[in-house]
């Protein structure tokens, strides 16, 4: 299913593909099994979250004046819960950055796996990808932090000789140094959650390992990078166009501002989309839905081929197809 022998363009996205079909169980059952866990907790913590602000939401949501008193507490209770999100959402997306390249272990070897082996496996090293994830974002971060610091002090300093003319023109230059050392540095570190998984890395070793691996060929790399994020791109969003002809339509007779208002979130919905209410939320979790299965197969695939690319590299410079092959051999 994948040559054990430097992989061209097409042995990478051959083997990407009919590793997500010969695995389609393993693979996208645990990615499902892991979104779930995510849109539960997702549920859970703004359910407490309005629990807890329910009654300062319909004051505000009665109120003809609203005071930052009144506003406050739902602010606070929101940013709480976003950066309790943030952090579940990282954790289970580093869940599915290892899940791939653990199929792709047996893969190679055209091995059968279960769904709890690639459970256990992808739990274990969640923690060395997650540190990995954070690694990148902080060194990304530095770049970014100096862009923004550079242009508001530009921005600064044209306000006060009054030359804001010349602004876009200065930004887009900054763009042009920081941009490509961001994408060198995303490209570089882009093997980094397939070391970590397949070679038990722990995350600065990883990143380590990604850049030597990478150097050298980091136009091919990139150019396949870009390419397969580029199908995806187009493809998810080839997927969502018949949702935006699917939304249901607010009655004609819908809720005014001179009408008087609704007692609840509840009622307003009614009134606003009237016979078409069950059609929203039918359209509602058919989104959610849609929009899950777009993001396990675009995460699924582009960390295939990242892992891919990373077999490969190991292939042509440390000759690990000729291990491969016997360790495929004694089965």
């Amino acid at each position: 299913m994948i040559p054990l022998a430097p992989l061209g363009l097409g042995a990478v996205y051959g083997g990407a593909f009919s590793t997500m079909g010969r695995y389609a169980r393993q693979l996208f059952g645990a990615m499902g099994a892991g979104l779930a866990l995510l849109f539960a907790a997702t549920a859970v913590v703004f359910w407490l979250a309005y629990l807890g602000i329910e009654d300062d939401w319909q004051a505000l949501f009665h109120a003809d004046d609203p005071s930052w008193d009144l506003i406050r507490p739902i602010v606070f209770a929101m940013v709480v819960a976003y950066a309790v999100l943030m952090l579940l959402t990282l954790l289970v997306n580093s869940f599915l950055s290892a899940v791939s390249p653990v199929v792709l272990e047996h893969a190679v070897l055209g091995r059968r796996t279960t769904f709890g082996a690639v459970w256990r496996r992808a739990w274990a090293r969640t923690p060395s990808v997650l540190g990995v994830m954070l690694l990148m974002y902080l060194l990304i971060a530095i770049p970014v932090v100096l862009f923004l610091l550079l242009w508001i002090s530009l921005i600064v300093l044209l306000v006060a000789s009054e030359t804001l003319l010349m602004s876009p023109g200065l930004v887009f230059l900054l763009a042009l140094v920081f941009l490509p050392l961001v994408t060198w540095l995303l490209v570089s570190f882009s093997y980094a959650p397939a070391v970590a998984v397949l070679e038990s890395a722990g995350p600065v070793t990883a990143l380590k390992r990604s850049f030597r691996l990478v150097r050298g060929a980091w136009w091919r790399t990139f150019g396949i990078l870009l390419l397969t994020w580029a199908m995806v791109a187009v493809a998810g969003w080839f997927a969502q166009i018949p949702l935006l002809f699917a939304a249901p339509q607010p009655a004609p007779d819908a809720y005014g501002p001179s009408d008087e208002p609704p007692a609840d979130l509840g009622e307003f919905f009614t009134e606003v989309y009237g016979d078409a209410l069950p059609g929203l939320w039918t359209y509602l979790v058919l989104t959610v839905v849609v929009t899950l299965v777009i993001q396990m197969a675009a995460t699924a695939f582009t960390q295939l081929v990242s892992a891919l690319l990373y077999v490969d590299q190991r292939i042509r410079r440390e000759g690990l197809g000729e291990s491969l092959a016997r360790a495929a051999g004694h089965g």
